[in-house]
């Protein structure tokens, strides 16, 4: 039997309510994970009362869809989430579906799952959880750029609802900063696992302190991509010249053998999406590929989306364990070939809520400039993400 195309939400109250009771726990040992957020964050969003409300929270890791769900637990209330195709196996799918999730194709125009989010924004008291970066940057204290569908999709049902009832309703825009913080001796995680690296690149601890052996390990690493690639770094090429340049290589191997071409501009990220969902399409079309040709295209486009924000500099300016397990993550899953490492102990997510925006005081203005004020508020969105993360730096 084919996969389908698109998963909708089968919410279960009852199932989702029974689970909540139990998340605590499960996000506490099946994946040492704890949930911290204040009391006045939560009422930052219970002031908001039976309004629409569309949580929009950074995306540094693939626990952020738990941390979520933890936050709904603790305010009692059932979440949708919009979630990754990918994510709905036969083993997961029905169960996701059930705790209120459904699907996205990401890098193609998926007219479903549109017009679902639409269907489930004009919902009464619908609460949506959608990650305007689209994917998950693997940083736990810097975004990438948002993207201005998750708010086109909110503004678009209210302007429908508004013109079959004749006034727009209150929608809220929540901007959500989630942070991690490992709690039992991150050194040691660092240790364990700059050991396990070095075992399997079967390279010597090239320094005696942490942050020289990282850079060691990258090294390695770096100059294995550069020869898989059959790249040579001109002699002034800084670190940053060269993840570059293997960036550029990866994506021009994968759009040569995928017959496809993209603008200057267009974002990796979108870039990619593409050629994954074309990836799903030729294994099991009439023009489907060798096996070895997809497994080394997959693997490309993973490899792509987990290089895709890293620079030298991110754990050298601020040298947090955070940053440290950020890299090393990273790095393990190009090492070992592994999309999803085991969790390295117990950590916590902290969570902090910004302050909401009401769709309705931008009605007008979006009548007369419609791009321009979704830059707007998708800005002004990433700003107060990426400020209150900062913030979480200096003021734990």
């Amino acid at each position: 039997m084919s996969k389908p195309d698109f998963f909708p939400t089968q919410t279960e109250p009852m199932l989702v309510r029974l689970v909540q009771s139990i998340a605590y726990w499960v996000g506490r040992f099946k994946y040492q994970l704890k949930l911290r957020v204040s009391e006045a964050d939560l009422g930052k969003i219970r002031d908001l009362g039976d309004a629409r409300v569309i949580f929009m929270p950074n995306h540094p890791t693939f626990d952020d869809g738990l941390v979520l769900f933890l936050l709904s637990a603790q305010l009692g209330e059932i979440f949708h989430y919009l979630v990754a195709y990918e994510n709905f196996t036969a083993q997961l799918a029905g169960f996701l579906q059930k705790m209120g999730c459904y699907s996205i194709r990401r890098g193609l125009g998926d007219r479903r799952s549109i017009a679902h989010t639409l269907d489930l924004l004009k919902q009464e008291r619908s609460r949506m959880v959608i990650f305007p970066e689209g994917g998950c940057s693997f940083q736990n204290d810097a975004i990438m750029p948002f993207r201005t569908g998750a708010i086109q999709l909110p503004m678009q049902a209210m302007l429908a609802i508004a013109k079959q009832e004749g006034q727009f309703p209150p929608c809220y825009l929540v901007p959500i900063s989630i942070k991690y913080r490992y709690l039992k001796a991150p050194e040691l995680i660092i240790q364990q696992s700059l050991k396990t690296l070095e075992q399997k690149l079967e390279i010597p601890p090239s320094d005696p302190e942490p942050y020289g052996r990282l850079r060691g390990v990258a090294q390695v690493v770096m100059q294995q991509l550069e020869a898989e690639y059959n790249l040579t770094p001109a002699a002034d090429d800084d670190w940053n010249d060269r993840i570059e340049g293997i960036r550029n290589r990866a994506l021009s191997l994968c759009e040569t053998e995928l017959g496809l071409n993209f603008p200057e501009d267009f974002p990796l990220r979108e870039r990619v999406y593409k050629m994954q969902a074309l990836l799903i399409e030729k294994a099991d079309g009439e023009m489907a590929l060798d096996l070895d040709t997809y497994e080394a295209l997959y693997q490309t486009t993973v490899r792509l989306l987990n290089f895709d924000a890293i620079y030298d500099g991110y754990v050298g300016d601020h040298p947090s364990p955070e940053r440290f397990i950020d890299t090393l993550t990273r790095l393990e899953r190009e090492v070992f070939r592994v999309e999803i490492p085991a969790p390295k102990g117990l950590h916590e997510s902290w969570l902090r809520v910004g302050t909401p925006i009401n769709l309705q005081d931008y009605v007008a203005q979006y009548k007369g400039d419609r791009q321009g004020t979704l830059q707007q508020l998708t800005d002004a969105m990433q700003y107060e993400v990426q400020n209150n993360l900062l913030d979480m730096i200096y003021h734990p």
